[in-house]
């Protein structure tokens, strides 16, 4: 049943399940209300709210995408990693404050607060949806590849295990549960993946002679405007606005700061997030690169399998298998809790208001098979846009974020934005990424001979989620000044100009002014850390 492992890698592997499923039944005891269950009764402290950060976001299809795209076109893809390490002290500092002052759940809850009900029901809709399309489906194909290297099992009969053994803790025990499995599962993942970056380095014969096996351009982190994946012009103007909308505005990644006890917890968790997004380059994108000069044979998604299945040793191998698994499950947990949340809040809430805590709660558990379902079934769809799993993750998500990171951009910088606006620049920003997602998959099938058709389908999604933004705004500014200014209830405690028109709740605010202190010297620290590292990989 186990092709590829020895008993002890198996015995290994199942310790790892036992410990996760320890965990999660510890936390189903002790939730009892919606607040403990979808936000883990909003006291963690920063250092899970780090780590489950990180984990959440690392998932299979980064250690199977990063390093598929390593071994294909070297280290640019890196930049998603060092971009988000940034990025993340935004969600920190421009909108934690906001998020915790307003008490939500969620971040359509936040939306209808600011703007209007239309914009929370799009904003539920198109998140749903995306978990579909981007998370749920990406995390099982990606596990699919790694489960049928080391087992032998087909995509399906992976996609039915992974589901079920992440439900189990993750249905159990709530956000508490994921949260605190994330923070084992981040020291896992991680130390797995070294062990097998130093490993690879080893067998190449260490970084230089690694650097002499594969293309001199590699290890260039900054491509041309013309290069058809990562051109310069679209990571620098393109990539930050995908970014903005995953980091900060994404129920998937903000639900676990709106757990933490306070403020500065939060912001503390998102700095410590920061650091740890510095590694992925290193410890998945290079052995995507060793995999290369290793093995000729292999391409593009098969170079971490390749490693570990070739490279690694009885033991080292059960090691690393759970830190993949460890990853996958973390990602897939993390996506089924905010799933449930932004159905249970969002929509069964919104149709039943005096449902009793102890129903919702209930409901929460189960709101999440159909959108699994969904997912496995648009599995066999993911390789018609892209050989490269990562590459495509980020290409759908860039016909979708532009006109959600706008009105949020907006929202809370520009008081004079109003639901209307905010209404026509999501449903502007949708039809013209549907549009393009639509293209896109016919012409990978029967290519288009009319130019315009052709240039939209071919544009690079970085460039065109540039096109999807600037439109967006200037669709939510036009349309906000023709119409009626918002109210100061949409505006108090939301905004930067009326900021201080509603106090902060006392139980948000960290007491210690030297934490605060710290946590801007850390926050300049990291940034100068990763202009370093770009200085270094220019």
């Amino acid at each position: 049943m186990f092709l590829n492992l020895s008993i002890v890698d198996v015995v290994i592997i199942g310790f790892y399940f036992v410990i996760i499923f320890g965990i999660g039944f510890y936390f189903s005891r002790k939730e009892r209300t919606t607040t403990d269950y979808f936000l883990a009764g909003r006291h963690v402290g920063w250092f899970a709210i780090g780590a489950s950060l990180f984990a959440s976001n690392i998932s299979s299809e980064h250690f199977i995408g990063l390093a598929g795209s390593g071994a294909a076109t070297g280290m640019a893809v890196g930049h998603f990693e060092w971009l988000a390490a940034i990025i993340v002290l935004i969600l920190g500092w421009v909108f934690v404050p906001f998020y915790l002052k307003s008490k939500v759940f969620t971040m359509p809850e936040f939306l209808e607060k600011r703007y209007n009900s239309a914009s929370r029901w799009y904003l539920t809709s198109i998140s749903i949806l995306a978990y579909v399309l981007t998370k749920i489906s990406v995390t099982l194909f990606a596990g699919g590849l790694l489960l049928k290297q080391v087992v032998g099992w087909d995509m399906y009969t992976s996609a039915i295990v992974m589901v079920i053994a992440t439900g189990i803790y993750t249905i159990a025990g709530g956000l508490g549960a994921v949260i605190y499995t994330e923070l084992i599962q981040t020291f896992v993942l991680i130390g797995g993946a070294v062990v097998l970056t130093l490993l690879g380095l080893h067998e190449v014969g260490g970084f230089s002679q690694l650097r002499n096996s594969v293309p001199s351009d590699f290890f260039h982190m900054f491509k041309p405007m013309s290069d058809p994946d990562f051109p310069w012009t679209g990571i620098i103007f393109g990539a930050p606005i995908l970014g903005i909308w995953y980091w900060c505005t994404d129920q998937f990644i903000v639900q676990r700061v709106l757990s933490a006890k306070n403020i500065t917890h939060a912001q503390s968790g998102t700095i410590f997030a920061g650091f740890l997004k510095i590694l992925p380059v290193f410890i998945l994108v290079m052995p995507g690169i060793i995999a290369r000069a290793l093995y000729p044979d292999i391409a593009g998604d098969q170079a971490y399998p390749a490693l570990v299945t070739r490279l690694l040793p009885i033991g080292l191998k059960g090691i690393v298998i759970a830190s993949l698994l460890a990853a996958l499950m973390s990602s897939l947990a993390s996506c089924f809790n905010s799933s449930s949340t932004l159905f249970t809040i969002d929509v069964y809430k919104k149709l039943k208001p005096n449902a009793s805590e102890r129903h919702l709660v209930y409901v929460g558990r189960l709101s999440t098979t159909v959108l699994v379902i969904l997912g496995i079934l648009w599995v066999p769809f993911i390789r018609f846009i892209s050989s490269q799993l990562y590459i495509y993750l980020q290409s759908v998500q860039a016909y979708i974020s532009p006109p959600i990171a706008a009105v949020f951009l907006f929202g809370v910088f520009w008081w004079r934005g109003n639901g209307t606006g905010a209404i026509a620049s999501l449903l502007t920003g949708l039809f013209f990424g549907v549009l393009r997602l639509i293209v896109e998959l016919i012409h990978k099938q029967n290519p288009f001979t009319w130019l315009p058709l052709k240039l939209l389908a071919e544009i690079n999604f970085l460039h065109y989620a540039i096109f999807l933004f600037i439109l967006s705004s200037l669709v939510y500014v036009v349309v906000s000044l023709l119409t009626d200014p918002p109210s100061m209830e949409k505006v108090e405690g939301l905004t930067f100009k009326y900021a201080r028109a509603k106090a902060v709740d006392p139980e948000f605010v960290e007491k210690n002014p030297l934490w605060h202190k710290a946590n801007i010297a850390f926050s300049i620290l990291l940034v100068l850390t990763v202009f370093y590292l770009w200085y270094k990989f220019f």
